[in-house]
C-alpha cells in the first residue's frame, strides 16, 4: 500500500452475465444483486435477487457459465427462497432480497444473510444451507444490547449484511463469526415523527457500515444462535465524495496479505423514501482493508471509486445509476466481482492487483 494507491487493487469490466428473461414472471422487474458459491458438484452458482411486478423479490439460483476462464452468462436453475414466511411480508410489500452467501468452513456451511421486507420494513434474516439449493431459514437477527449505545439495535431497519469466511477474535477476546451490517437510523420510516435516532457516540447520522460478532461456542451449542449479534462497533462511514450521502457493505470479506478486503458502495444524490426505488442517486464500488487482527478498524480505503455507472446497462434501469457489487468468486486463480445494474441485470469485472 502506497499513499497513491492505498488500496492497490482495481476493477475491470468483463460484461454481463443475467438480464431478465422474457416472459419470466418472477423477473419482471429485474435480476439483480447476486450471492454466489460453488456447489457440491463444484460447479458455481449465482443467487440472484428476482423482482417481479409491484417489487416483490425471490431468491433464484443459476450456474455460472465459464468460457476461457471468464463468467459469460447463465443458466436457471429455479427459485430457492420465497417471501413465503408471514413475517417476510406486509399488507402492501413483501420479499427476500439482497441476499449474500459466505462459505464458512468452520460451520460447513454456506450462510446467507437477506432482506425479509415484512410488515415493518426491511429486517436482515440468516439463512444456511449445504448445497445452495435447500435452505433452513434460522430466522430474523436480533441484536444483543449493549448499554454504552444508550439504544436498541433492533429499532432500526438494516441492510447490506454479510458474514466473514473465517472465524475473527471478538472485542471481548473470544473466538467469534463476524458480520458487517448497516444499521438506518431514521426510525420515521418506521413510526412517523419519531425522526433520526443514532446511538450514543455516533456524531454522523449517515449511513455506515458497522461490525458484530457471534461466539463460536454459543453456535456450536446452538446453530440458531447465529442470528443473536452482540458487540457492536462502527467501521466506516461516509468519507469521500463519491461516498456522500451513505456507504453500506458487499461482498464477504477477502482475505489478503494485508487483511481483509471489502468492497462497497458509496453512494451520492438524493434519498427518496428508503424503500421507493430511487431515481436520483448513484452507486459505485469503492473498497476498504480492515485489519486481520481487529476487523473493526480500517488501514486503507479507495479516495475514488472503483467502479462506477458509466454503461448504458449501468446508467439506465430500474434505478439508474448504480454499481452494486454483491459477491466475489475465484475462477482458475482469478477473482470475478458480481455486481447488480441498474437494479436490472447483473454484471462482472475482473478484480486485480495493482502492485
Amino acid at each position: 500500500m502506497t499513499p497513491d494507491s492505498p488500496v492497490p487493487y482495481r476493477l475491470t469490466r468483463v460484461g454481463v452475465v443475467m438480464t431478465p428473461e422474457p416472459g419470466n414472471i418472477h423477473e419482471a422487474e429485474g435480476v439483480l444483486n447476486p450471492a454466489s458459491g460453488r456447489g457440491p458438484d463444484g460447479e458455481l452458482y449465482l443467487l440472484p435477487r428476482l423482482v417481479a411486478e409491484g417489487n416483490v423479490s425471490r431468491v433464484g439460483i443459476a450456474r455460472v457459465v465459464v468460457e476461457d476462464g471468464v463468467p459469460v452468462a447463465v443458466e436457471r436453475e429455479g427459485v430457492v427462497l420465497q417471501p413465503d414466511r408471514g413475517w417476510e411480508r406486509g399488507a402492501d410489500n413483501a420479499g427476500t432480497e439482497d441476499p449474500r452467501t459466505t462459505w464458512i468452513d468452520a460451520l460447513g456451511l454456506h450462510v446467507m444473510t437477506y432482506v425479509a421486507y415484512g410488515p415493518l420494513g426491511p429486517r436482515t434474516a440468516v439463512a444456511v444451507s449445504e448445497d445452495l439449493r435447500d435452505w433452513r431459514r434460522l430466522g430474523p437477527v436480533l441484536f444483543r444490547y449493549q448499554d454504552d449505545l444508550d439504544m436498541d439495535l433492533n429499532l432500526f431497519h438494516n441492510k447490506d449484511t454479510v458474514f466473514f469466511p473465517e472465524t475473527v477474535t471478538a472485542p471481548d477476546g473470544s473466538e467469534a463469526f463476524a458480520v458487517l451490517h448497516r444499521p438506518m437510523w431514521d426510525l420515521g420510516e418506521t413510526k412517523p415523527g419519531q425522526g433520526v435516532r443514532a446511538p450514543a457516540g455516533v456524531s454522523d447520522e449517515r449511513q455506515s457500515i458497522w461490525i458484530s460478532y457471534v461466539p463460536v461456542a454459543s453456535v456450536r451449542e446452538d446453530l440458531a444462535n447465529l442470528t443473536l449479534w452482540e458487540q457492536h462497533r462502527f467501521v466506516a462511514g461516509p468519507e469521500f465524495p463519491f461516498e456522500a450521502v451513505k456507504i453500506g457493505g458487499g461482498p464477504p470479506p477477502l482475505r489478503i496479505p494485508e487483511g481483509w478486503l471489502v468492497l462497497h458502495h458509496g453512494v451520492t444524490g438524493v434519498i427518496d423514501s428508503a424503500f421507493s426505488q430511487q431515481q436520483k442517486v448513484n452507486y459505485a464500488a469503492g473498497a476498504l482493508i480492515l485489519d486481520a487482527d481487529d476487523p473493526s478498524r480500517v488501514i486503507a480505503r479507495t479516495p475514488e471509486p472503483l467502479l462506477a455507472p458509466e454503461t448504458d446497462d449501468e446508467r439506465s434501469g430500474i434505478v439508474p445509476n448504480v454499481v452494486f457489487p454483491t459477491a466475489i468468486e475465484e475462477i482458475d486463480g482469478r477473482h470475478f466481482v458480481f455486481y447488480g445494474m441498474a437494479d436490472s441485470k447483473i454484471g462482472v469485472a475482473l478484480l486485480e492487483r495493482t502492485d
